[in-house]
């Protein structure tokens, strides 16, 4: 049977979605206190990896008892962005203290045009799938999964591409980068019908992570670095595939993308926006995308607001996420209490 905290954590999540509801507000309080540091997501770190993402479900399932927020617990598989690129053939650096990064395997238009699918058999996917099976069989039927790191497709292919060859190919060599983005998307679509069918449709996002009913959330990242004109050739194409294949979208973008926003409203089905970038640009961001999307952002400011500072800030219909972190359980419960006030106050 459903846990009905649970059930009722997603039905907000579905009402915040929906831009006629009164439900402006999901948030999530960050406060885990039990758990030691995440470890880095390296091949020989599995069992600490699966042990880590297993305490984090329990405490968090635990936490709905006395904490109200809209977090949902599930099974944390959040991978480094490296895990496609390296399916590929991508070497792969493993440094002491950050995630795991690609080295370009591909320097020319040649190589990539000659590069194949690979299956999911390969060690990095078949790793995260023999990890994920592990978790579902201890946690039963019907937990979530938030999903391994998602880069769209032309941004994995920056990553597997030497950037000074790369960048001059988007002009020089189009039908090179389209038929690389096009195998990166078949892989990705071969991926996410196998992790779909193993372990539900709905989940919790890569990044935020927020709750998705159906659908896929991508990284996107090079649109910062391309005119309009590309996204429009190399990426809204790909977006709306994923979108209609899956049954919606959610967007993370940490690039400098201000000269994207309108092409950003071009896509199908798209669920949650997160930007993460300087004060006033996500200010703007608030008024800019409020008539169309749910929004969630990062203020990476010296001084940031607090979120309670910026709901002052936003436009009245705009529906936003507040991430909002305590140092102790004390400062949990008050945070809970007002952010519930300011929802009920506003509906």
């Amino acid at each position: 049977m459903a846990d009905p905290v649970l059930q009722r954590r997603k039905q907000r999540w579905l009402e915040f979605y929906n831009l006629s509801s009164s439900r402006r507000v999901a948030y999530l309080i960050r406060y885990s206190p039990e758990l030691p540091p995440r470890p880095l997501p390296t091949p020989d770190r599995v069992p600490e990896r699966i042990e880590w993402i297993w305490q984090n479900y329990v405490y968090h399932l635990r936490r709905m008892d006395w904490l109200e927020d809209d977090t949902l617990p599930c099974i944390d598989m959040l991978t480094g962005t490296e895990i496609f690129a390296e399916a590929f053939g991508c070497r792969i650096l493993y440094p002491a203290d950050n995630n795991p990064a690609p080295f370009p395997l591909i320097h020319n238009a040649a190589e990539a045009e000659a590069l194949r699918i690979p299956s999911l058999d390969v060690p990095p996917l078949r790793r995260v799938f023999e990890m994920a099976d592990e978790l579902s069989r201890r946690a039963g039927p019907g937990a979530l999964f938030r999903l391994v790191d998602m880069q769209c497709p032309l941004d994995v292919a920056a990553m597997m591409w030497d950037k000074l060859d790369f960048y001059p190919a988007l002009v020089k060599h189009p039908e090179a980068v389209a038929s690389l983005v096009e195998k990166i998307t078949a892989l990705q679509f071969s991926f996410l019908d196998e992790w779909y069918c193993r372990y539900g449709t709905e989940f919790v996002a890569h990044y935020p992570d927020y709750y998705m009913p159906c659908g896929v959330t991508l990284s996107l990242d090079e649109i910062g670095a391309v005119s309009g004109k590309m996204f429009l050739k190399y990426f809204l194409p790909h977006l709306n595939r994923f979108s209609e294949r899956y049954g919606g979208l959610g967007i993370h973008c940490c690039a400098h993308a201000r000269h994207q926003w309108e092409h950003i409203k071009k896509v199908t089905g798209l669920r949650l926006l997160n930007i993460n970038n300087q004060g006033k640009m996500v200010e703007e961001a608030y008024s800019f995308f409020a008539d169309f999307v749910a929004q969630w952002h990062y203020d990476q400011s010296p001084v940031p607001l607090t979120p309670l500072e910026w709901m002052e800030e936003i436009p009245v219909d705009a529906h936003v996420v507040l991430d909002i972190n305590v140092n102790s359980r004390a400062e949990a419960l008050k945070a809970s209490e007002q952010a519930s006030l300011w929802n009920e106050y506003h509906e």
